[in-house]
Formats: C-alpha cells, structure tokens, sequence
C-alpha cells in the first residue's frame, strides 16, 4: 500500500477493534528516486518487491507500507523519515475506555547496496526491529506533540518550504537585515536624516549672516 500525505491517516489505523488481539504490525519502506535518494534506491526497491512475494504466504506476516519521497516529500519530511529506510510501526487498538497506548515505531537503515529480500524478511521472521530503540521524537507522527496539536502536516509544509529556500535568498535576507541595523546606528535612519540641516542653512539658534 503506497502511503500520501491525504491517505496515510486512513491506512495506519488498526483493522481489528478488538484489543485482545494486540497491535496491529505494519513494515513500511521509505524510499526514492533521483531526487531523494540519489538514484541508489534501485537495489533497495527490488529487493523489497521480492520480499514482499515472499512475506504474502506468511500468514503472521506485518501490513506492508510503502512512501516514495521523490513523489511525497511532505509526507517524509513531515516524519523526518530519511531513505532508504524501513519503520516498523505497531499501531495500538483503543482499550473499552476509549484510551490508546502509544504506537511503537522503529527504525531500521538499508544498505543500498548490499541488502537482499531475505534482509527484510529476517525483520519480520527473526524480530529483528526489536534490536533497534523505540522513536520518541518531537516530530511521531502519532504521539508527537506535533500529532497531538494536529500540527505534524502544516509543519511539514513550513519545514518542506524552508528547506527548498536556496541560499541566495537567504545571504539577501541577511544583507538587507545588516544594511537596516547599521543605517540605524549611524544615522538614526531616515527620518533622521532628512530632519538633518543642510548644507549652508543655519542652525536654529545661530543669526544668519549679514
């Protein structure tokens, strides 16, 4: 299932409501093209297309995901999801009282040349995942304080935005910013410059000359 920043919300949310059956496993590729991963995503890509061949006759295996940054980059950023990488995201069903324990999600880098589909398989088949450190960051895209505020995809369009800034507008920024606070050390700017008397006029208390 390919994963945008308008159906992402839908799609990770657990199928069962049923809490007794536990959280509902998904594995989700982050991965791109030219833009986002250089063009070394390819071997990468195959190798999750085979492994997802092999998971489907696992009938335990996780809810497979997939994020192409080239063409979400919102959404990536928005996560800061670096590529390529895989999430192991474990999505909670609401208890009887309405309340929802944190989603687990972990991290785990490719190696984009040498990975294999029997890699990606050994995280689901040996549990590999649970070596890696649970995410807490300030920008979880379920219990970030981003997500809480409903925030996270605004924020990702202010981060995406100053992020494709080139540099140039911003060395413009800095110097129009330095010409303003010199031009007001030196002169009071402006205003105070034209209330300056000119040349030859006499001062305000000074007799004009005869």
């Amino acid at each position: 299932m390919t994963l945008t920043t308008s159906n992402w919300q839908s799609v990770l949310s657990p199928s069962s409501s049923d809490p007794s059956q536990g959280p509902e496993d998904w594995m989700v590729l982050f991965s791109g093209g030219n833009k986002s991963c250089y063009g070394r995503c390819t071997g990468v890509e195959k190798a999750w297309n085979e492994s997802a061949a092999l998971l489907a006759a696992d009938p335990t295996a996780p809810h497979l995901g997939y994020v192409y940054c080239d063409q979400s980059p919102v959404l990536c950023t928005t996560w800061a999801a670096s590529v390529p990488t895989i999430w192991w995201i474990q999505l909670p069903v609401a208890a009887p009282d309405q309340s929802t324990p944190a989603t687990t999600i972990r991290k785990l880098g490719l190696n984009t040349t040498t990975v294999t589909a029997a890699d990606i398989v050994k995280i689901h088949a040996k549990k590999t995942y649970e070596k890696r450190p649970v995410y807490e960051g300030a920008l979880h895209p379920f219990d970030g304080w981003a997500a809480k505020a409903g925030l996270n995809i605004p924020l990702g369009y202010v981060l995406y935005a100053a992020a494709n800034i080139p540099s140039w507008a911003f060395m413009i920024v800095i110097s129009m910013g330095s010409r303003y606070v010199m031009s007001k050390r030196q002169g009071g700017g402006p205003a105070a410059q034209q209330s300056a008397p000119r040349g030859g006029a006499p001062a305000a208390n000074e007799p004009a000359a005869r």
